[in-house]
């Protein structure tokens, strides 16, 4: 009987063809800055002559860890959580880990149970989206010791890390740029803010403001919203249907959200109020969509790949011992300006 004898190449096969020892090899692929430039070429020559794949169960037995990196988010019907994602996986897989990803749907519950069902299957490190989560889950990850990272928000607390910006500063000066323009009856559709730390931010930042320039944020003038654009469009319908006629009816809407500020743009379409000649609409994000959109969505533009990829430039050099405490930066964010904004009409 014959039998086949191809097989797959081994690590002892890269170490021949590199002139390495094996032990050399292991070190070039799994802690690269081990190793002298010169010789890890060598090596990923060699992997790559020889189309050598690592096992990954011998990889996470020789370095006690399974090679993979967890993340929760709310949710992927935003583009801005699914753009990160892309970004943060493609730095990791270039370091050699996996994934494994879990959504929360904005409940600190669900987000704690997913957490702890990501731990079981042994990730190696936690990314999180902003920093609402709840008491017993940070007490719980900080007793394991697992690298934690905080993605969208900053400062985060003493002793954590973070990758983010401040939204509350971020909405301030975008009402600050509609004082500018005139406007004074200033209105917000934002997201809804329980459990959800950035759209908190963002509806302080706007009474902040208001409220530095002497005005208010009334009631009628804050409405929260899911980020759909069903909801948006309900949730400006509100808006103005508490003031349907100028001139109590609001010149501005900051929306705390890009998905948002699409559906008040929709919806102003349909009611036809006209942006900006009698309703300046700012969003949040700066989606693609934002400058196809027309009008063109005024709106702060987060550098969305940046960030997670920051953040998972942090996890890794927890996983790999050159960075040993928690750290915390800070990215800036800009307002755009374009077609949705204009000075507020005259009375």
């Amino acid at each position: 009987m014959s039998r086949d004898t191809t097989r797959s190449p081994t690590v002892e096969d890269v170490a021949r063809a590199a002139g390495v020892s094996t032990a050399t090899v292991s070190r070039a692929l799994n802690q690269p800055a081990s190793v002298r430039p010169a010789m890890r070429a060598k090596v990923l020559a060699a992997v790559d002559r020889l189309g050598y794949v690592a096992h990954a169960g011998a990889r996470a037995l020789s370095l006690r860890r399974s090679g993979t990196v967890g993340v929760v988010v709310p949710t992927v019907d935003n583009a801005i959580f699914a753009h990160g994602l892309q970004a943060f996986q493609r730095r990791m897989a270039a370091a050699g880990h996996l994934v494994l990803l879990a959504f929360s749907d904005y409940d600190p519950q669900q987000e704690e149970a997913q957490a702890q069902a990501l731990l079981a299957r042994g990730v190696d490190a936690l990314a999180l989206t902003g920093l609402s989560q709840r008491p017993s889950l940070l007490a719980w990850l900080r007793q394991r010791g697992l690298p934690v990272v905080h993605i969208g928000s900053f400062p985060a607390p003493a002793g954590a890390a973070c990758v983010g910006f401040r939204n509350h500063d971020a909405i301030v000066r975008v009402v600050n740029y509609l004082l500018d323009l005139g406007h004074r009856r200033i209105a917000m559709l934002a997201g809804v803010s329980a459990d959800n730390d950035r759209a908190a931010d963002r509806v302080d930042g706007v009474r902040a403001a208001l409220q530095a320039a002497g005005l208010a944020l009334p009631p009628e003038r804050l409405v929260e919203a899911a980020y759909t654009l069903q909801a948006a469009r309900a949730g400006v319908r509100r808006l103005l249907d508490a003031a349907p006629r100028p001139p109590e009816r609001p010149t501005a809407i900051v929306c705390g959200n890009d998905v948002l500020a699409f559906g008040a743009l929709l919806e102003c379409q349909a009611r036809g109020v006209a942006v900006p000649r009698e309703l300046s609409i700012v969003g949040f994000d700066d989606l693609e969509l934002a400058r196809q959109w027309r009008p063109a969505l005024t709106t702060v533009h987060v550098p969305t790949e940046r960030m997670w990829t920051l953040a998972a430039e942090y996890l890794l050099a927890r996983l790999d011992g050159s960075l040993a405490e928690p750290r915390q930066q800070e990215i800036d964010v800009e307002l755009v300006l374009r077609e949705s904004t204009a000075r507020a009409p005259r009375p």
